[in-house]
């Protein structure tokens, strides 16, 4: 179908600083409670729906650790790594989503950076920069996958470890008006799936409004094997029920995955 092309970085730039203003879950600052306990030793932080990341994944002492929040604004993640020691850089495509970790770190005193950009060229870092990559649910925003990867991989220090989640690609299946309004589920699209190319203009409005975030759906290949091409091997692989009730019941909205670069492990 024939539509006005849209630039998804700059859309989504925008449309990313809307939810934070509206307070979306994910632009909701830690507050000082969860802070004071990550400086106590007691923290967790989240890459899929409300599941904390299994601790194991992590390397055995965070503390002193270089670690990039990935399209991970919105001072959640990056905030708590930063009580418990890391040396944390936030990065994202949404200056306001960055000013939600920028608040968290001035009123707690934390030793935290924010970078803005895509998530597609983090040519801003030196490679081998960090020891950790977290990288939560955000890829659904990025028109390719691959860039990401393989960036993630060079600026990762050998035995780095890369922590991601994303969305099973089959949620994008069904029809979204009879998902949200009926909790029906109504096989519709093929994948891969995207906002852009699956849905009318005049539909993305009444459903969602044409300023809201463009989703992708992308493929496992793309998320799995991707990570795979570009050097990283899985070793860890977890998921999730979505937040839609309706999914919930049949099938995992979420995957989340552990990625090593080989080298000198940690």
């Amino acid at each position: 179908m024939s539509q006005t092309p849209v630039d998804p970085v700059a859309h989504n730039r925008l449309a990313w600083d809307r939810e934070a203003e509206k307070g979306n879950e994910w632009s909701r600052p830690v507050g000082p409670e969860v802070i004071a306990k990550a400086r106590a030793g007691q923290w967790s932080i989240v890459l899929i729906g409300y599941e904390p990341v299994d601790p194991t994944w992590f390397p055995s002492e965070i503390a002193g650790r270089d670690v990039l929040c990935l399209a991970s604004g919105g001072g959640q993640q990056g905030p708590v790594l930063a009580a418990a020691g890391a040396r944390v850089t936030v990065f994202d495509n949404s200056p306001r989503q960055l000013a939600q970790d920028e608040m968290v770190a001035e009123r707690e005193g934390l030793d935290l950076r924010t970078v803005l950009g895509d998530a597609r060229d983090l040519s801003f870092f030196h490679d081998a920069s960090f020891d950790l990559v977290v990288h939560p649910v955000s890829n659904l925003f990025i028109p390719e996958l691959a860039p990401v990867w393989r960036e993630c991989h060079r600026v990762l220090r050998p035995g780095g470890t890369l922590l991601s989640g994303f969305l099973n690609p089959d949620v994008y299946l069904f029809d979204a008006e009879s998902l949200e309004a009926r909790g029906e589920l109504v096989v519709r699209h093929r994948l891969p799936y995207s906002d852009l190319t699956h849905l009318e203009p005049a539909e993305r409005e009444r459903l969602w409004g044409l300023d809201a975030p463009v989703e992708y759906s992308h493929t496992l290949t793309e998320q799995l094997g991707g990570q795979i091409a570009a050097g990283f091997a899985i070793t860890g692989f977890a998921e999730a029920p979505h937040h839609s009730e309706a999914t919930a019941g049949w099938l995992s909205g979420y995957f989340a995955t552990k990625a090593v670069k080989a080298g000198a492990g940690h």
